[in-house]
C-alpha cells in the first residue's frame, strides 16, 4: 500500500513520492526531501500553484502551526530548481 498524503494548498490527496513536506528549522521553511527531519511538516505538491499558494496565503504557516515570518528563501530557491528542470 502507497502512502498518501494532503496538499495543503489544493486539498488533493497524492501519493507521498510525488509531493514534497515542507518543515521550519531554526526559522526557516525548509524542503525535508527524505521525510525524515523531526517536528511537525506540511506536505504540498512540488508545483507552483501550490507553493505559491501555500506561502502568500499563509496556510503552510497555520499547516506547520508556526506564529512571526519564517525565512521562506529556502522555499523559493527550491521552487526555482524546479521550475528550471
Amino acid at each position: 500500500m502507497v502512502p498518501v498524503r494532503t496538499c495543503v494548498a489544493c486539498r488533493k490527496r497524492a501519493p507521498r513520492t510525488e509531493m514534497l513536506r515542507v518543515v521550519v528549522r531554526e526559522g526557516r521553511l525548509l524542503v525535508d526531501d527524505r521525510a525524515v527531519l523531526p517536528g511537525r511538516g506540511a506536505w504540498v505538491h512540488p508545483v507552483f500553484q501550490c507553493l505559491d499558494r501555500a506561502v502568500t496565503r499563509g496556510i503552510l504557516l497555520r499547516a506547520l502551526r508556526v506564529s512571526g515570518k519564517p525565512d521562506v528563501s529556502p522555499l523559493e530557491n527550491r521552487l526555482k530548481t524546479l521550475m528550471d528542470n
